[in-house]
């Protein structure tokens, strides 16, 4: 969301009814609770959950869904990871939703070490949880482009964050041997620029759609069979991301 006070001023809130989700996983909230406004605690017709970042103006994840989740999980119980906002599980039954938020590396060398920390752990958690026999979609930006056709200036950025040959190796694990599926590319293995979810916004990245994939929803196999159809939302622009939406067949 780059802010979802940002996001509300450019018209989040009108939107959100429009589209009559079931789950909406929400990204880089970076508020806290003493500044949300009554309709980010309470959005019209769903119940709120936030994982609020530490540090202020930072960070932070979310759940909307229009029932209630049987349980709630906020955060992996690694303080490290934890204090910044990125992961929150709720649970309706068998099926699990997780809002994520990968840590990016672009900033300095520290923050892509870390990174590289993230995701062994976080591999950890996803080998644990496909033993669980449990329905579950991972929802949101995890920083980073798997392959050529993520990405629009693939050449210009192989030393970049985000797209660096140990970062695609990892997913290739993640959608390989470790059994989980990208949903959006089972969906259209030849979709290209119309899968694009995030532009930078120097230049005229937008405008000349120069797009990087880096938001997925990743599912266990059972669950991704089920998606019918996907699209990413561009008629409205909330953020340098724009919303994923993937259709089920319950």
């Amino acid at each position: 969301m780059n802010g979802i006070r940002a996001a509300a001023r450019k018209g989040f809130f009108e939107w959100l009814p429009e589209h009559d989700a079931d789950v909406i996983c929400l990204q880089e909230t970076r508020v806290q609770d003493h500044q949300m406004t009554k309709v980010m605690k309470d959005p019209p017709g769903m119940h709120a959950i936030y994982h609020h970042a530490e540090k202020p103006g930072y960070s932070g994840v979310a759940i909307y869904s229009k029932v209630e989740p049987d349980n709630v999980q906020i955060g992996l119980g690694w303080d490290e990871l934890d204090c910044e906002g990125r992961f929150l599980q709720a649970d309706f039954g068998r099926t699990s939703v997780v809002s994520l938020y990968l840590p990016s590396g672009s900033s300095k060398d520290e923050r892509q070490a870390f990174k590289y920390k993230v995701m062994d752990r976080f591999a950890e958690w996803m080998d644990e949880k496909r033993k669980s026999r449990r329905n579950i979609v991972i929802c949101g930006d995890w920083n980073i482009a798997h392959t050529k056709m993520d990405i629009k200036n693939w050449r210009g950025n192989q030393k970049n964050s985000g797209f660096l040959p140990e970062e695609r190796e990892w997913m290739s694990k993640v959608f390989g041997p470790m059994g989980w599926r990208d949903v959006f590319r089972d969906l259209y293995p030849d979709a290209e620029g119309d899968g694009y979810t995030w532009w930078s916004n120097r230049g005229q990245a937008w405008a000349n759609n120069t797009g990087w994939r880096i938001d997925y929803q990743v599912a266990t196999p059972g669950l991704a069979k089920k998606a019918v159809q996907g699209s990413v939302w561009r008629e409205t622009r909330f953020s340098d991301h724009a919303p994923l939406i993937v259709d089920y067949d319950a």
